[in-house]
């Protein structure tokens, strides 16, 4: 009688188990999709690695939710040491916010989880002018970046009761370092006379990003991308002065196109800007600051559009 109230109770046991064994089971993301997200997220991120005007400031929105699904801003310069010394040194930094969702499962019971993935990353260059003619100037770069991803998961974590497997550990807290490394190819007009300037850039620049270090093997990605773009800007005096100086008006345009990784990224391969501002000359006081110069910007490209108003200070 006691061996078979044991076999009753060993056979209950047995039932049971599987049934509490799956309410701990921990919910677990597929890693092909969060490995093509990281992917992704590289690709995005060469929008702000790579010195581009027309994407360095670009927030884009959910229709269904009015909230900014990704925000990239990127500031940076560069410029020549001398004419004797024709280097070309630049540099920029760029931060940008990525809020993607993931659907996690236990194989039970799926839950959405919101997750802010947020970037910050440098790149700098050095080049050689090679003259060409008066104003042109033939420039090779080489640039290399430095990138990390943070991810957060404050706001999902309420989500999950239970236990996280190691792909959804990577998301609470974890962080994806990046390099880079590429080059560019530019050709530089300037022009100064008393009456205008004229400043009109043709640049092609490639940069593969590869994660590195301690990142998890979940979320190890790379991108390859390459932009085109040519920028145009054209500078006069107006009848008004300021700080014993004439103020400028400011006339800009520029266009990019987008190819490896990056093509199509965001939902468009090529975007287009004009924009018109003004520009003060402090170059006649003894300051660092010589010209200080605000431009509004129209951003287009393929079903996108949007503006922009720029800072910029010269040295």
């Amino acid at each position: 009688m006691l061996a078979h109230r044991f076999a009753l109770s060993a056979l209950a046991l047995a039932l049971v188990a599987p049934a509490a064994f799956a309410q701990v089971r921990p919910f677990s993301i597929a890693g092909a999709n969060l490995q093509r997200a990281a992917n992704g997220v590289l690709s995005l991120m060469s929008y702000s690695a790579i010195p581009d005007i027309t994407s360095s400031s670009l927030s884009i929105s959910s229709d269904a939710t009015g909230n900014p699904d990704l925000l990239m801003s990127q500031f940076g310069g560069g410029f020549t040491w001398s004419r004797e010394t024709p280097i070309y040194l630049e540099g920029a930094a760029a931060y940008s916010r990525y809020d993607p969702s993931f659907v996690a499962s236990n194989g039970t019971e799926t839950r959405t989880v919101p997750v802010k993935w947020t970037s910050l990353s440098g790149t700098a260059g050095i080049g050689w002018d090679f003259p060409l003619a008066e104003h042109l100037v033939l420039r090779p770069i080489f640039n290399f970046s430095l990138g990390a991803v943070a991810s957060d998961l404050s706001i999902g974590r309420a989500f999950l009761e239970y236990k996280l497997d190691h792909d959804i550990a990577f998301l609470d807290g974890g962080v994806l370092k990046t390099y880079g490394v590429g080059g560019s190819v530019m050709l530089d007009y300037e022009a100064a006379y008393d009456t205008h300037e004229t400043d009109i850039e043709a640049r092609i620049t490639n940069l593969t990003l590869h994660s590195f270090s301690d990142t998890s093997d979940a979320v190890r990605g790379q991108s390859n991308s390459t932009t085109a773009n040519i920028w145009a800007r054209y500078r006069a005096p107006t009848p008004w002065r300021l700080m014993d100086r004439p103020v400028r008006y400011v006339l800009e345009c520029a266009h990019s196109e987008y190819f490896g990784d990056q093509r199509g990224a965001l939902g468009f391969v090529r975007l287009s800007q004009v924009g018109a501002g003004i520009e003060f000359d402090s170059s006649a006081y003894d300051i660092i600051v010589t010209r200080t110069r605000l431009v509004a910007r129209y951003v287009f490209g393929d079903n996108i559009g949007g503006m922009s108003v720029g800072l910029a200070v010269s040295f």
